[in-house]
C-alpha cells in the first residue's frame, strides 16, 4: 500500500527548476497531485501486511536488504535507460536523507517492529506520521499552514491512534522504540523527498536515493543471507516483491510527485486514511479481525481530511 504513474513518465511533469516556488510558497491543490498522492498512501497501507507475509520467509535484515536492493536494481535500470543525468551536486545532501529515512531506516526499524506487534498496533505508526511530516515541512521547507489546517490535522491525528491502539488492545509493546524512531526518520525522509521533488521528477528523488545505497545494501543482503535462513513460499515472494517494487520504488515515485504537486502538509494529511486502510487489508490478506467501531473511525477521519484540504496554507 497504481498505475496512474509508472517509473517511465517523463520529466515534463516536475516542476522545472527556472520555474520552481519558493518553498515557503504553497502551490494551488490539483486534482492530479491528490490522485497521485492518494495512489502513494494505498501503496503503504499495504505495506506492513506484504511485510508480515515477507517475514514468514525471510529474516528482518534479509528482506530489507533484499527489498532495497531489488528496487534499487529497478530504479537504476530505469535511469540508465533513460540516461537520466547526476543530480546536481547541492541536491546530494538531500538525497542522502531521503536514502536514509526512506530507504533504510523506516523499512528496517518497521520490519524489526512487526516481529513481535501486530499489524494493528504498528499502524498507530502511520497515524501519527502526517502531522510529524507537517512538522518537519514547517521546519524545513518555511511553510505555514493555517490553524484550522492543525485543528483538522490534530483531530484527525487523535481519532487514527485512538483507534488503532483499541484494535491492539491499548497495550504497549517492545517494539514502540522501533515504531516512534521510524516515524521520525520517515518523516524526515518524506519532507526533504517533497522539497526536491519540485525541481526534479519525482521518480528522479527515489531513484537516485536506492541507487545511492546500493554500496549498503549489497553487502548487508549477502551477509544476511548467509545468516537468516530462507522458506520461498507464495506469501514470502509476494510480500517482498511488493515491498520493493509497490512500496519501495512505484508508491514512492507517485507519493513524491503528489507532494510536489498540492504540497507537503496537505498531501500528508492523505495518510491519515493510511492506517484504516492498512486494517482492512489485514482482515482480507492476513486474517485479522475489526471490530464495528471502524465505519465510524473511517468517516471521522475522512472528514478532517477534508477539512484539511480545503484549509489554506
Amino acid at each position: 500500500m497504481r498505475a496512474q504513474s509508472s517509473a517511465t513518465a517523463p520529466p515534463s511533469v516536475a516542476v522545472p527548476a527556472a520555474r520552481a516556488r519558493p518553498a515557503a510558497e504553497s502551490p494551488q491543490v490539483s486534482p492530479r497531485g491528490v490522485l497521485q498522492a492518494a495512489l502513494g498512501v494505498t501503496a503503504f497501507s499495504l505495506t506492513f501486511p506484504a511485510t508480515a507475509w515477507g517475514l514468514e520467509g525471510f529474516g528482518p535484515w534479509s528482506l530489507v536488504a533484499v527489498r532495497s536492493v531489488l528496487a534499487a536494481l529497478i530504479a537504476g535500470a530505469c535511469l540508465l535507460a533513460l540516461r537520466v543525468p547526476l543530480p546536481a551536486r547541492r541536491h546530494w545532501p538531500g538525497l542522502s536523507v531521503v536514502a536514509a529515512g526512506v530507504v533504510l531506516g523506516f523499512p528496517m526499524l518497521t520490519t524489526l517492529a512487526l516481529e513481535t506487534s501486530t499489524t494493528a498496533h504498528a499502524a498507530v505508526v502511520v497515524g501519527l506520521l502526517p502531522v510529524t511530516t507537517a512538522l518537519f515541512s514547517a521546519l524545513r521547507v518555511g511553510s505555514r499552514p493555517s490553524r484550522a489546517f492543525w485543528a483538522a490535522a490534530l483531530a484527525g491525528a487523535a481519532v487514527v491512534i485512538a483507534f488503532t491502539v483499541t484494535q491492539s488492545g491499548g497495550a504497549l509493546t517492545s517494539a514502540d522504540a522501533y515504531l516512534f524512531g521510524a516515524l521520525l526518520v520517515c518523516a524526515a525522509g518524506y519532507t526533504e523527498g517533497g522539497r526536491l521533488a519540485r525541481v526534479m521528477p519525482g521518480w528522479h528523488v527515489i531513484g537516485w536515493a536506492l541507487v545511492l545505497c546500493l554500496p549498503l545494501t549489497i553487502p548487508a543482503a549477502t551477509v544476511a543471507l548467509s545468516y537468516e535462513p530462507v522458506q520461498l513460499t507464495a506469501h514470502s515472494v509476494t510480500g517482498l516483491l511488493w515491498v520493493a517494487v509497490g512500496s519501495q520504488f512505484l508508491g514512492l515515485v507517485v507519493w513524491y510527485r503528489g507532494m510536489a504537486a498540492i504540497g507537503i502538509p496537505k498531501a500528508s494529511q492523505l495518510q491519515l486514511a493510511q492506517p484504516l486502510l492498512t486494517l482492512v487489508w489485514s482482515v482480507l490478506l492476513l486474517g485479522e479481525q475489526l471490530t464495528p467501531a471502524a465505519p465510524l473511525a473511517a468517516a471521522a477521519v475522512l472528514v478532517c481530511i477534508a477539512v484539511a484540504q480545503r484549509a489554506r496554507a
